[in-house]
């Protein structure tokens, strides 16, 4: 394999391998490094994405990556990156390996990682029945009885969308509500319980909730179960000084630029709308705008 590329896309997913496919065809030398290790490896069905609605996450990148090796300007890397430095003509990027490569741009599709909480079944179900989007997600659960984790600002304004799916609902938010007056009267006017109890576990038949049992032991039956968890960044983003959205997302302008010149991002590191279907709408964008970019600086 050769050390030197146009691109290196770091992340082979979704959003990495939608990038790819529009640097390839415009026969751009490209390099996607991949652990092979995506935050829904568990999920068993993937919605909300026309041509692919209701197929595995894996069959759909599977295919992805199929097609876009078919393009021999694009190679692919079984392996973790270790670091990524500005060099004075390029960036290098380090592998755990032990390899290192060189491209005149970077593409970060690298995802990001959830922070599974220290609740028994949490882990298990996360994917499955414990779930994070109610686009992805929540048709297959609509009007089932349905729970939420989250708390204050962030799940006041979560329980609005959910509640146009079920009427079945109950806010968990896992210690003291953070809710104000107003927005807990609105939750009694819409008849959805606050549960301020902490979770002590979650029972579970193969990844699919059966009950929520609270600290002291009461038991809460449940089919579905929202979750809005903290998450962290895939790749050190001190590496390359890179700023961060109050949320802490990779802060991108309209044209996925990052504050470093010549690093781009796209996925779910730059957004909470986390869908395939954004996924790879915002990599072909990405890469068209790299390849313009290459073709101004060569031009």
């Amino acid at each position: 394999m050769e050390n030197n590329f146009d691109v290196i896309i770091i992340g082979g997913s979704y959003a990495g391998l939608s990038a790819a496919m529009s640097l390839g065809r415009s026969l751009r030398k490209v390099l996607i490094i991949d652990s092979g290790t995506p935050c829904n490896r568990q999920t068993p069905h993937s919605h909300n994405f026309l041509t692919h609605d209701g197929k595995t996450p894996k069959e759909i990148a599977g295919l992805a990556k199929e097609q876009v090796l078919h393009y021999q300007t694009v190679e692919f890397y079984d392996g973790l990156v270790k670091g990524v430095s500005k060099q004075p003509e390029n960036f290098e990027v380090r592998t755990e390996g032990g390899n290192t490569f060189h491209a005149k741009k970077i593409i970060l599709a690298s995802g990001v990682k959830d922070l599974i909480p220290d609740i028994p079944g949490f882990a298990e179900c996360w994917g499955i029945s414990v779930i994070h989007c109610p686009y992805c997600h929540g048709y297959e659960v609509h009007g089932k009885t349905t729970g939420i984790m989250s708390n204050g600002d962030m799940g006041f304004e979560f329980s609005k969308i959910v509640y146009n799916l079920t009427k079945e609902l109950t806010l968990f938010t896992n210690g003291s509500s953070t809710l104000n007056e107003e927005q807990t009267e609105r939750f009694a006017k819409n008849n959805i319980g606050i549960i301020e109890n902490e979770i002590e576990r979650i029972d579970h038949e193969d990844g699919q909730i059966r009950k929520v049992v609270l600290r002291g032991g009461e038991e809460i039956f449940l089919d579905a179960l929202y979750a809005k968890i903290p998450f962290e960044q895939n790749v050190n983003t001190d590496d390359l000084g890179l700023e961060l959205t109050e949320h802490g997302y990779i802060k991108i302008d309209h044209f996925h630029k990052t504050n470093v010149e010549g690093v781009f991002a796209c996925g779910d590191n730059t957004t909470m709308m986390r869908a395939v279907a954004n996924a790879v709408a915002q990599g072909n964008l990405t890469g068209a705008i790299v390849n313009k970019e290459l073709a101004e600086e060569s031009f």
